[in-house]
């Protein structure tokens, strides 16, 4: 099995939750493979770096998704079938991430890159209206997320499997502690 992780918006594969994904991962006896692209600023880009990495996958794959990242894995849980766990996932980000056009800076890599409204246009494309399978979609969430309403997470993946923890972060706090349960879940 292929274990995908989707960073978020202006981050990386050097994000704290995919580092810590991918040493459980290594420390584990379990036979999984890890891959964490990183992303390109451009959505477009990026959702194209994503479905090219799931059509070469020879082997079951499993979605975790962070934030952004959220957002396009339940896009390809959707597309491909895929079981997905989201990390305090973006619900609308077509709304929020207006405050971000123009000029941005990958806070990892330093990558600058521009995002404009034809970007914002493509995530209002990509909007998931309706959870087809919502059994295959496990959400985590926390409370104390100071840049995502987690209720609105909570709103759009009601009929899904819910985790939701009071206080935490957006980083979601003491996410380690999932990853044995995620890994099970994710399997087909």
């Amino acid at each position: 099995m292929t274990i995908i992780y989707i960073h978020g918006f202006n981050s990386s594969p050097a994000s704290l939750k995919a580092r810590q994904t991918k040493d459980w991962l290594e420390k584990s006896s379990l036979d999984r493979s890890f891959l964490c692209p990183a992303l390109d600023g451009n959505t477009f880009i990026a959702i194209d770096q994503l479905q090219a990495i799931i059509d070469q996958c020879r082997e079951p794959v499993g979605l975790i998704g962070s934030s952004l990242g959220g957002y396009y894995a339940t896009w390809l849980a959707k597309k491909y079938g895929l079981k997905a766990v989201l990390v305090n996932p973006a619900v609308r980000p077509y709304e929020s991430m207006s405050e971000y056009l123009g000029e941005n800076t990958n806070y990892h890599s330093g990558e600058r890159y521009m995002l404009n409204q034809s970007h914002i246009d493509m995530l209002r494309d990509l909007d998931t209206k309706e959870i087809c399978v919502p059994d295959s979609i496990w959400v985590l969430l926390q409370t104390g997320d100071e840049v995502l309403d987690y209720r609105q997470a909570r709103m759009k993946y009601s009929h899904c499997i819910l985790t939701i923890e009071p206080g935490g972060d957006h980083s979601f706090q003491n996410y380690t502690r999932h990853l044995p349960a995620i890994i099970d879940f994710l399997q087909p």
